[in-house]
């Protein structure tokens, strides 16, 4: 839409970033990082690491203020970042986490975890959920059926592969049947379902790709037996994995669902033991149809893979593609009155 862009993150991601956007102007802007534990629930370590979330938002915060001035934005769009608003100018908060789910005898704490994120999502000019609204949704009870505030609006899906054309599959990577396995999130449970997937399949006579989601690592293959561990693949040859794997295991991480999602790929879906968002994702699309789920501590020898199918998901895809243009359109046009 004819705008500069400046994109900020850690260093990690602007590894992805360099490769995937090539001339894009890039800054050194790090988010929170709670830490993951292999033994606690990811909400009592939240709880734990509060005060430090505090003076994470306040510093975050102040340094945006600098920022603007130094590269004279009017615009910031931000991804589930507490302190990235400004008073001055149009900010707008990503986010489909506007009720955070937690295990059965503490649900009575959820209406204080929406109350919270009300607070700070009034301090921004709009708030975008990736999703569609209506009853036929991806993140469910997580932005439905709640009262969302008035800044709010859904902007359908998002994925990297949007508007990419499909890659020919006439020349496959690798001949015979294929698992790719998604990795995503923090350790140490990155190298745990690794491993768990690793040595359920490794005598098989599958063949298992390893997506490890590193880009900021060389982008050699490392080969031994049947299992092929890729650190980083650009999005058409990511995309052309997906497309081709008989099969697909991946953490049920919001992203990695929406990505999936847009190429109608059905997936077993592994939470991360303590992420109750995880966990209500998988549950909740499973009950859909659209993907199945086991926990990670029943991932074992002998596991039954879901059989490959393609989800019927253009409505969503093609209402996604509206929704986004209309939000921008109105970010824009607001920006400019």
């Amino acid at each position: 839409m004819n705008n500069e862009i400046l994109i900020g993150a850690g260093q990690e991601h602007l590894a992805l970033f360099r490769e995937e956007l090539p001339g894009v102007a890039l800054i050194e802007f790090k988010g929170f990082k709670p830490g993951y534990s292999g033994i606690l629930p990811q909400y009592l370590i939240l709880l734990f690491k509060l005060p430090v979330l505090i003076l994470h938002i306040i510093a975050e915060h102040n340094r945006l203020k600098n920022i603007i001035r130094e590269h004279k934005i009017d615009i910031v769009i931000s991804d589930n970042r507490f302190g990235l608003w400004h008073k001055g100018i149009k900010t707008v908060y990503i986010s489909h986490l506007h009720r955070i789910p937690f295990p059965g005898n503490l649900r009575w704490l959820e209406p204080v975890g929406i109350f919270i994120h009300r607070f700070f999502i009034k301090k921004y000019s709009m708030c975008f959920i990736p999703d569609v609204p209506g009853g036929i949704n991806v993140s469910g009870r997580l932005s439905h059926g709640l009262k969302l505030p008035s800044n709010t609006r859904f902007i359908g899906i998002l994925s990297r592969f949007s508007g990419m054309g499909e890659p020919d599959l006439r020349e496959a990577m690798l001949t015979g049947k294929r698992i790719a396995l998604i990795l995503s999130g923090p350790e140490p449970q990155r190298r745990i379902l690794k491993q768990k997937v690793i040595n359920t399949f490794n005598d098989s006579d599958l063949h298992l790709i390893i997506l490890e989601g590193k880009p900021e690592e060389d982008h050699k293959v490392a080969v031994s037996g049947n299992i092929f561990s890729y650190n980083h693949l650009p999005s058409p040859d990511f995309m052309k994995v997906l497309l081709e794997s008989d099969y697909i295991i991946s953490r049920s991480g919001y992203s990695t669902i929406m990505e999936l999602l847009s190429l109608n790929r059905s997936a077993l879906l592994i939470p991360t033991p303590g992420q109750t968002e995880q966990e209500y994702l998988a549950s909740h699309l499973s009950e859909m149809g659209w993907f199945a789920t086991v926990s990670q501590k029943h991932l074992e020898k002998g596991l039954l893979l879901p059989r490959k199918q393609y989800l019927n998901a253009e409505l969503i895809t093609d209402e996604s593609n509206r929704l986004l243009e209309e939000a921008l359109i109105d970010l824009l046009e607001q920006h400019e009155e």
